[in-house]
């Protein structure tokens, strides 16, 4: 992995950017810090009013795996094209199958898992994330999640930062949200960006498509080839691409 905003990789991010560029972001942890409680996470007065000019400049879009009028809230007063939630399910026709699917994983794990300390249920309609954050003993807790959802062979399980999260099968993936934001907003390349393992099927496509693939937090093992050090370089990426050597003809 390579350093985005290492003096010898920047050239190719105004390259990109002087091009139809969709710029395309995850929420937490990567527009927003992580937080212990998430219904708490926002973002920094500085990291709002740089995306806010970003938005004016470039077609933008969030991909998050929070529900949709979630993490919409949290963006008000920001010009962005579109706002995707829950992985990329919505908006999507697969949303009524997804909550189908949802109850029924719910009627299933909570017997089981109910009564393992420090698990909480996040029902968001179209998927499912079970919390790990607050148990005491998180490799146990993990272990018993990843137990109990074995058996789902509808769902496709994700691990992600102290939670496992629980997706529709064949539902729309933040890959395939990115693709058809692509061709929606007819842009000629993406810069993505990034902070999990629920980002490497986005990371994925960087070989296939016109993509700038950015992991913020540098992970050997993951597929983006561009890294940020850690989430506070975020305003900096963003600052980078107001730069007037970085302007397209947007």
């Amino acid at each position: 992995m390579k350093s985005l905003l290492a003096p010898q990789n920047r050239p190719a991010l105004r390259r990109l950017a002087r091009g139809r560029v969709l710029l395309a972001f995850d929420f937490d942890g990567t527009l927003a810090p992580i937080v212990a409680d998430p219904a708490r996470a926002h973002l920094r007065p500085s990291t709002r009013r740089l995306l806010i000019e970003v938005a004016r400049k470039y077609p933008c879009v969030v991909i998050s795996g929070r529900n949709r009028a979630d993490v919409a809230s949290r963006l008000t007063g920001i010009p962005l094209r579109r706002v995707l939630g829950n992985h990329g399910i919505e908006p999507s026709p697969a949303l009524p199958a997804a909550r189908r699917a949802v109850r029924r994983w719910l009627a299933c794990l909570k017997p089981r898992l109910e009564r393992v300390p420090g698990i909480v249920f996040d029902d968001k309609g179209a998927t499912l994330a079970i919390h790990y954050r607050k148990s005491r003993n998180r490799p146990a807790a993990l272990a018993a999640i990843l137990g109990a959802t074995d058996n789902l062979s509808e769902a496709r399980v994700l691990q992600g930062l102290l939670v496992v999260d629980l997706l529709p099968k064949g539902a729309p993936t933040k890959a395939t949200a990115l693709q058809s934001e692509l061709r929606r907003l007819r842009c000629e390349s993406a810069l993505y960006l990034g902070d999990d393992k629920t980002d490497e099927d986005v990371f994925a496509l960087s070989k296939p498509l016109p993509l700038l693939a950015v992991r913020v937090g540098r992970n050997p093992r993951s597929l983006a080839p561009y890294f940020l050090r850690n989430q506070g370089d975020v305003d900096a990426l963003l600052a980078e691409l107001l730069e007037p050597s970085a302007k397209g003809a947007q």
